[in-house]
């Protein structure tokens, strides 16, 4: 009797490992790419290399950080139909998030002169047809907004013990406009569309940080052991750096310091690893920039992708097995 209460438990221990590692994530892999094709730049010829290289990787996904036209060109329709079909090349799913050049600068005289908040809601209802990804295969993403509407762009999933969030942070200021000045030049902006643009900010500004915090505490209640946070614009990282000084909170970029001021304080109450991943300024950087060049925040990392004229992008290895979680490798596409 006892030798059969024995194996009767080791059988249903066995079985509860089992189911156990049945559900414990599995490393994977996903990619990283922005700022492409410029065709000034004459990136149009290089463009079929990178989106093959990408087809025949093994990452489950991408990511694809914004700018999908050079900062210098027209805003037409035809930009977005043009990166709608060059995502629906791509085998895998990918997801979009928003960069400045298809929306916050379009107001540049060399841009049309559009107005960038109709652009936006332009953008809105054409880049996110569906609750879905892009791409030939697609996985379901949770929205901030419905479609169509304010927000939409924000997006959510959770993959392989991972959570990714998707943040419309635009470079350019993230939309703010500081001086009189700076909304006349070279634009076809007037002091009302500026105003507008400016109560634009303010209110995307506080959904994006109340998303980001949602985000995290999905990760928290899932035990995920990361949380990948993707939007385009350098927040500021990249000014010189130095000990005593935090150039980030330098007046010209208070478009950021909301937002990320608030993702310091959700890394430092998170247990796992946070990838700050954004592109904005085209060439490949990781590093850990906070708290500041001497003292470490452990958990964050920022990873910069490739942009034009260097068209590469970035595989991520996932093991949710290791401390470190994400392991980063720049892929060189000849």
């Amino acid at each position: 009797m006892l030798l059969k209460s024995i194996l009767s438990f080791a059988i249903v221990f066995s079985t509860a490992l089992s189911a156990q590692a049945q559900m414990a994530p599995k490393s994977f892999a996903f990619g990283l790419w922005g700022d492409m094709p410029y065709k000034k730049a004459g990136d149009d010829a290089k463009l079929p290399a990178v989106l093959q290289s990408i087809n025949r990787s093994d990452i489950a996904f991408s990511i694809y950080d914004g700018d999908i036209k050079d900062g210098s060109s027209k805003c037409t329709d035809e930009v977005y139909a043009d990166a709608l079909k060059m995502f629906n090349t791509l085998v895998k799913p990918v997801i979009y998030v928003p960069g400045d050049n298809e929306w916050t600068d379009c107001h540049r005289t060399n841009n049309g002169g559009y107005n960038g908040l109709e652009r936006l809601e332009y953008l809105r209802k054409v880049m996110f047809p569906s609750l879905h990804s892009l791409g030939q295969t697609t996985i379901a993403l949770d929205h901030q907004g419905k479609l169509g509407e304010k927000f939409v762009e924000n997006t959510r999933f959770m993959h392989g013990g991972v959570v990714f969030v998707g943040i419309n942070q635009p470079g350019s200021n993230n939309n703010l406009i500081m001086t009189e000045k700076e909304c006349k030049n070279k634009s076809a902006r007037d002091n009302a569309q500026c105003d507008a643009s400016n109560a634009e900010y303010l209110e995307r500004d506080s959904a994006n940080v109340a998303w980001m915090q949602a985000a995290f505490i999905a990760a928290k209640a899932q035990n995920a052991v990361g949380i990948v946070v993707v939007t385009q614009s350098d927040p500021g990282f990249d000014w010189p750096e130095t000990e005593d000084v935090d150039e980030s909170a330098d007046p010209a970029f208070s478009g950021f310091r909301h937002f990320m001021s608030k993702l310091v304080e959700q890394t430092e109450q998170y247990a796992g690893q946070v990838l700050f991943v954004h592109g904005d300024t085209h060439y490949f950087k990781l590093d850990k920039p906070l708290y500041s060049p001497t003292k470490l925040l452990p958990n964050f990392t920022r990873l910069q992708t490739f942009g034009s004229p260097s068209l590469h992008w970035v595989r991520v290895a996932v093991d949710p097995a290791s401390a470190n979680v994400f392991t980063v490798q720049p892929v060189i596409v000849k």
